[in-house]
């Protein structure tokens, strides 16, 4: 299990999965405080970064978008050679970030799912993945990775995870 990780670390699915990602730019949905983008510009890709709050990273060119609340996805026509989400579900983006994958491109995407609640937040069905779902979600990708159930890392939760591939 090992010890838990710094709150900067990249999370341990996507160091596994990056090997795969063989060209950007790369996209960070609802970034945060950068960690992945990071991790990805300093792998040599050209990053993109998205999140409601206003980020500041080196490398990296930053979108603001609140992702939410009817707001049009502000990637409409580009292409990105990986999709990564992590610790973010907001269901009617689905489409979008499929669609954003160019041919050859990677998803990678993480987060909590149904029985999470035990361990704390996020609880609220809304924000969890029903089991299996992320399979389902992106069935016209193929799938290369997927996990569901409980983890220890970076905190005790339940999580589901997919890596897969557009073409």
């Amino acid at each position: 299990m090992g010890p838990a990780l710094p709150d900067d670390a990249p999370s341990d699915w996507v160091v596994r999965c990056a090997p795969v990602v063989k060209r950007g730019p790369v996209l960070d949905v609802a970034s945060g405080g950068g960690r992945h983008a990071r991790f990805f510009a300093s792998r040599g890709l050209e990053v993109v970064a998205v999140d409601r709050e206003l980020q500041d990273i080196a490398g990296v060119r930053f979108v603001q978008a609140d992702l939410e609340n009817g707001n049009p996805w502000p990637f409409a026509g580009e292409r990105f050679g990986a999709v990564v989400v992590t610790n973010y579900l907001h269901r009617p983006l689905f489409k979008a970030l499929e669609d954003s994958l160019g041919e050859g491109g990677v998803l990678i995407y993480e987060t909590f799912m149904a029985g999470n609640e035990r361990f704390g937040r996020p609880s609220n069905p809304d924000f969890l993945l029903r089991p299996g779902e992320l399979v389902a979600a992106f069935s016209s990708l193929n799938v290369l990775a997927f996990e569901q159930g409980e983890v220890a890392r970076p905190k005790r939760a339940v999580t589901q995870r997919i890596c897969a591939i557009k073409g």
